[in-house]
């Protein structure tokens, strides 16, 4: 094959440090925004970003030339500088060290949308913990609890 051709969608999942409630609602919408251009901006766009007072869930396209992890210093590392321009109020903005990625098929997509569009109620009953220890056992993620949070 001349041409290397590549279509890999990721689900990541990052937190703030601490869980940290600085998403407010008044800001979600510029959070998302500005994560899904860095994405774009890094070659690998984002077909949705979703925020909550404490994480975020977004859906990418990796770029054949990134990799997860790499793509995933960059939006939070340009987010958090961004974000810390926004007021005193996130003066102290941080992300969390870690993060969840993992990959979903074309076909998964309209389920994980609506995933992403029920998150302000789901979270009213379970926490940002909660939900990311079922999503490391439904893609079966061996993982220690003492290294998950900080």
């Amino acid at each position: 094959m001349s041409q290397s051709l590549a279509q890999i969608l990721v689900h990541i999942i990052f937190s703030t440090k601490n869980r940290q409630r600085f998403i407010t609602p008044s800001i979600q919408p510029e959070v998302n925004a500005f994560i899904s251009a860095e994405a774009r901006k890094n070659g690998s766009p984002a077909a949705r970003v979703e925020s909550v007072e404490d994480h975020v869930h977004l859906i990418v396209s990796l770029s054949r030339t990134n990799t997860v992890s790499s793509l995933i210093e960059k939006l939070k590392t340009s987010s958090s500088r961004w974000l810390k321009t926004k007021g005193a109020e996130f003066s102290e903005f941080q992300w969390q060290r870690g993060y969840g990625a993992f990959s979903i098929s074309k076909s998964a997509l309209g389920e994980l949308y609506d995933y992403f569009d029920s998150q302000q109620e789901r979270h009213r009953r379970k926490t940002f913990q909660e939900e990311l220890r079922e999503f490391l056992d439904e893609y079966g993620v061996k993982y220690d609890e003492r290294y998950v949070w900080d």
